[in-house]
């Protein structure tokens, strides 16, 4: 029994690996929740759907207003959503639900932008004034609300329009609107289009380190004189901003692999140098707010598997789970199976050698036993040791074992018989009385 018990968990084990390692096998299906379609995110996310392509993986791109709504899809486990565009001060690490860093992506600034004939020198002049701060659950909303909150700004003395990108930069040139809250890289064709605007100025924030001592999520950044166009010399003097960063974030039980695709695909497109990005700095897994993955910065620091460099993808994700899940029950699994055939005859062995105990104390009794012999009780033991060894099924290889038990009962039976006869041969002196 306790060796087929060993056999039967042996198995078991084996199904089991088996089993996990295709439940545990990273998705072909993926879905991303960018932004805007006329907005920065909705093209990186093209440039994801490209790249993870190439290793058979789908990615299904999910329209959104942005940042905020990005992260709130993600908090959901029903929204049906993997990875999303978010950034930095939309969360903390102690209300995160799930939802990791993968990495940071490029900064992202705070552009105010105004008519020149009406300046502005410090964001609370914006007060009772009418600016498109971009609609509900873009990550300008969500930036600017915390900037215009440290200004004093609030609904009661600013009314701030739910528009974004380029139909607030058309009601800012129609004259509808006093400024336009833009947050996105300068590559976004609003706040490209603005910058080149003769008509319009961008602000430039004299108090920025302020605003990063302030909120930690900020970044102070620069905008030198001429990086826009050198020949028309915009802008005309190097303009201070602040800032934050574009995260790609995702649920915390996303498959490691398809982690390591997305750090690989940020490296790729996020990796050159732009306008306020070294060449390098990006991807990061520097923390912002939310917790960083384990899986995306330790393949950001240490590069790809050896099976990665020399295997496709879906060939190496599998041999990568069958070697975290194997290597341990292999550790157990090939000693059980180095002491198996000792098992084995250590079982064989205790089923034959348990009935030798019994018979070697029927054997001592019939040596030892004086006065009336238990002649009847004998034979019926010895019936019962021989009845249980014809029923032990011995391998071949045990052969010589069951034989010498099967002897020693016929010597026992002779020592019975012989008993009797010796009994029955001595007979009581009788003494006669004259």
């Amino acid at each position: 029994m306790s060796l087929a018990i060993v056999v039967l968990a042996s198995i078991a084990a084996t199904i089991w690996a088996v089993v996990h390692v295709w439940q545990t096998a990273p998705s072909r299906h993926i879905v991303l929740a960018s932004g805007l379609e006329d907005g920065l995110l909705h093209q990186y996310a093209k440039r994801y759907i490209e790249i993870l392509a190439r290793s058979g993986v789908t990615v299904e791109e999910r329209i959104t207003n942005g940042a905020e709504d990005n992260l709130a899809v993600l908090r959901d486990p029903k929204s049906g959503v993997d990875i999303g565009f978010t950034q930095g001060g939309l969360s903390q690490a102690s209300d995160a639900r799930g939802v990791v860093m993968i990495a940071s992506l490029y900064y992202v600034p705070l552009w105010i932008f105004y008519r020149k004939s009406e300046p502005l020198n410090y964001v609370d002049e914006l007060r009772n004034r009418k600016v498109a701060v971009g609609v509900p659950g873009s990550g300008a909303r969500s930036f600017s609300e915390s900037v215009f909150a440290l200004n004093g700004l609030t609904p009661d003395n600013v009314t701030m329009e739910p528009l974004s990108n380029l139909p607030a930069l058309i009601a800012l040139r129609a004259g509808e609107l006093d400024a336009v809250v833009f947050v996105d890289g300068a590559d976004n064709p609003a706040v490209w289009n603005a910058l080149r605007d003769p008509t319009l100025s961008v602000l430039s924030f004299a108090r920025a380190e302020a605003y990063r001592r302030r909120l930690n999520f900020i970044s102070t950044l620069k905008l030198p004189s001429g990086v826009i166009d050198l020949a028309d010399h915009l802008p005309e003097k190097d303009i201070d901003l602040i800032g934050t960063k574009v995260m790609l974030a995702t649920r915390e039980d996303l498959h490691p692999a398809i982690t390591h695709l997305l750090v690989d695909a940020a490296r790729e497109i996020h990796g050159r140098q732009g306008l306020f990005e070294e060449a390098g700095e990006f991807p990061s897994t520097a923390q912002v707010d939310l917790p960083v993955s384990t899986d995306a910065d330790q393949h950001r620091r240490f590069g790809r598997t050896i099976l990665y460099q020399y295997l496709p993808f879906w060939i190496a994700a599998w041999g990568e789970r069958a070697i975290i899940i194997l290597l341990p029950l292999a550790a157990i699994l090939l000693p059980l199976f180095h002491y198996l055939p000792q098992l084995v005859r250590w079982h064989v062995r205790s089923r034959i050698y348990r009935w030798y105990g019994e018979l070697a104390l029927l054997e001592r009794d019939v040596a030892a036993r004086t006065g009336d012999l238990p002649r009847d009780k004998w034979e019926a033991d010895l019936a019962r040791i021989e009845e249980a060894v014809a029923r032990i099924r011995t391998p071949a290889g045990f052969a010589s074992e069951a034989y010498t038990l099967r002897e020693h009962i016929r010597l026992v039976r002779r020592a019975i018989i012989a008993r009797g006869h010796s009994s029955s041969a001595v007979q009581p002196e009788v003494i006669r009385v004259s």
